[in-house]
């Protein structure tokens, strides 16, 4: 068993093999990766060691205090937190060693081509189709809300392969190359005036059976994976005290006592607790993943995210008065990450609407914590044993 010593030496080792000031960052990150030393949970020779995911921590204040380069883990977000652990999962092992390490070292960006025009908060309704053709499958179809499109090599796709089965069936999980003839990447403009989301066109896309995850017509089992990592990976981000959202507003506060009211007072007192309630709620959920497979908790974590983000960057808005009316840019730009705290209250305000509809709206996913860890009793639902093709669209 590797404890917390042996990767204090190991990541010693690394640093004094590969220095951090005198080596190639991405060099570095390569190393990291083959060191076992990227995500430390991951078996031998796939970028761990097979240790407690606890003993992570222990590696990165290593590396940290050093003043080694992470892999930019924001900008590879999908691919670290959704892709990853799929692959993980249900990936060959020719899968595993082709794509872990470029995804994780960040040579190679992902997106997840899951939603549809008709098939948002119903994913399973989906109508992208992917047809048999000897060793290859033929998709056709269009996704739509996907992020990082634009500068991805790879993305994971569900597409419906048997439209004689119940909805929640016949779908397959594949794993799509964007540079593909056939896919058309179309930029989708926000309220924010940014088009970081995209419009994914597919149109006689061919994609090897190789490149196939988990078995034919088991793609909703498979993507169950990658939907409850990414509720994860949204609502329990790790922070610090008076990280994300309230940091800013908090500042403000601080700085600007001309800015302040009792009632404002007493909102922002309201929300800071709820921050922190929120913060130690997602490393509680943390710590829970170092047993297993993260649970259907995430969506509690992700819905406390997106109501506390709505609420706070609209108490901010409020408490600079004509200030929070103002809005810095609205050229039209693609940027390759969200950057809450890099713009201004008006920024905030605008792009925190999205997220109630990101990574699974609040609709469904009250629905989720209502049945699956309430227990609740289940909405009525007609179509459960339809054939998808006899559904009416």
């Amino acid at each position: 068993m590797t404890d917390a010593e042996e990767l204090r030496n190991r990541t010693r080792e690394l640093l004094a093999a590969h220095p951090p000031a005198g080596t190639d960052r991405l060099e570095f990150l390569r190393a990291r990766f083959d060191a076992g030393l990227a995500w430390v949970h991951y078996p031998e020779g796939l970028g761990g060691l097979g240790a407690p995911r606890s003993l992570q921590v222990v590696v990165d204040a290593e590396l940290e205090a050093a003043g080694a380069p992470d892999n930019d883990p924001r900008r590879i977000g999908i691919g670290l937190g959704m892709a990853a652990p799929t692959v993980l999962r249900y990936g060959t092992e020719e899968q595993q060693r082709r794509y872990l390490r470029p995804l994780w070292t960040g040579e190679e960006v992902w997106c997840q081509l899951f939603s549809e025009p008709g098939a948002g908060s119903d994913l399973a309704a989906l109508r992208t189709r992917a047809v048999r053709d000897g060793d290859d499958w033929v998709v056709d179809g269009q996704k739509v809300w996907t992020s990082s499109a634009h500068v991805a090599r790879w993305a994971i796709l569900i597409a419906r392969t048997d439209p004689d089965l119940p909805k929640h069936q016949g779908i397959t999980y594949f794993i799509c190359d964007m540079t593909d003839p056939g896919v058309e990447v179309r930029p989708l403009r926000q309220i924010t005036g940014e088009a970081e989301f995209n419009e994914v066109f597919l149109t006689g896309v061919r994609i090897p059976d190789s490149r196939r995850l988990g078995e034919a017509g088991d793609g909703w089992r498979v993507a169950q994976t990658t939907l409850m990592n990414e509720r994860v990976s949204i609502g329990g981000m790790r922070l610090p005290r008076g990280g994300g959202m309230i940091g800013p507003v908090a500042r403000t506060w601080r700085e600007r006592p001309e800015l302040r009211t009792h009632d404002l007072h007493q909102r922002l007192l309201g929300l800071w607790v709820e921050s922190e309630v929120s913060r130690l709620t997602a490393e509680r959920l943390r710590q829970q993943l170092v047993a297993g497979q993260p649970g259907y908790e995430g969506s509690g974590t992700k819905l406390a995210f997106a109501r506390l983000n709505q609420e706070i960057s609209g108490l901010e808005v409020e408490l600079l008065g004509e200030e929070g009316l103002s809005y810095d840019d609205w050229t039209l730009r693609r940027p390759e990450l969200v950057d809450f705290t890099g713009r201004d209250a008006g920024y905030r305000y605008l792009r925190s609407k999205g997220n109630s509809i990101e990574g699974g709206t609040s609709e469904i996913l009250l629905n989720i914590v209502a049945e699956r860890v309430l227990g609740l009793p289940a909405e009525p639902r007609t179509d459960k044993d339809v054939a998808w093709k006899d559904l009416a669209r």
